[in-house]
C-alpha cells in the first residue's frame, strides 16, 4: 500500500478500507468504540474543494464504511458528521468524516445529542502550535488533559486489521 497522509501526517498503518480516491482509518482517540475516519485521497481543507468526482466517491465511501461499522460494533445507527472549517471546529485542515457507531441501549450517551459537544471538544481545541506543526510536517502532538488518551500505533493498526476482514467477507 502506498504511504497514506491525513493532511501531512502518516496514517498508513491505520487504514483499514481504500478506494483510488478515499480511504477509512481508525481514529487515534476515539469517542466511542468504532469512531473512525472517512478522508478523500487528496489533501483539501473544505468540502467546497472537491471535484464532483471526489465528493461522489467520498460520499459512497462514507456509506459504505458505515454499513460495515455499523456491523462490526453491533450498532443500531451512526452519528455522521463533517466539520468543514475551522470555525466548524475542523482541527486537521483535511476535509473528514466522522462516522460513530450507537446503540438504542448501552450508547455511551445518555443524551444522544451530547454526542455533539465531545467531538467538538475533541475536534476543535488544538494543542497550541499543532497547526504550524502540521505544515512542518511534524508529528502529531495530543491534548494532555483530554479524558481520551490517545493509541498505540499497534492498537489501531490491530483494530484496521479486523475492520479489513469485512470488506474481504464482502
Amino acid at each position: 500500500m502506498n504511504r497514506l497522509l491525513f493532511s501531512s501526517i502518516e496514517v498508513t498503518r491505520q487504514v483499514f478500507y481504500k478506494t483510488p480516491q478515499t480511504f477509512a482509518l481508525v481514529n487515534l482517540k476515539p469517542i466511542v468504540p468504532g469512531h473512525v475516519l472517512v478522508i478523500p485521497s487528496r489533501v483539501v481543507p473544505r468540502l467546497a474543494d472537491l471535484d464532483d468526482a471526489e465528493l461522489s466517491s467520498l460520499m459512497k465511501s462514507v456509506q459504505r464504511v458505515g454499513g460495515v461499522v455499523e456491523r462490526a460494533y453491533g450498532a443500531d445507527a451512526l452519528t455522521i458528521a463533517c466539520q468543514d472549517g475551522k470555525a466548524a471546529g475542523q482541527s486537521i485542515p483535511h476535509v473528514h468524516f466522522h462516522i460513530l457507531p450507537r446503540k438504542v441501549t448501552g450508547d455511551r450517551f445518555a443524551n444522544n445529542d451530547d454526542i455533539y459537544s465531545e467531538l467538538e471538544k475533541a475536534e476543535g481545541a488544538l494543542p497550541a502550535g499543532l497547526h504550524s506543526a502540521v505544515d512542518r510536517h511534524e508529528p502529531l502532538k495530543v491534548d494532555a488533559d483530554d479524558d481520551r488518551k490517545p493509541r498505540t500505533i499497534e492498537e489501531m493498526e490491530k483494530e484496521a486489521q479486523w475492520l479489513r476482514t469485512f470488506f474481504e467477507e464482502q
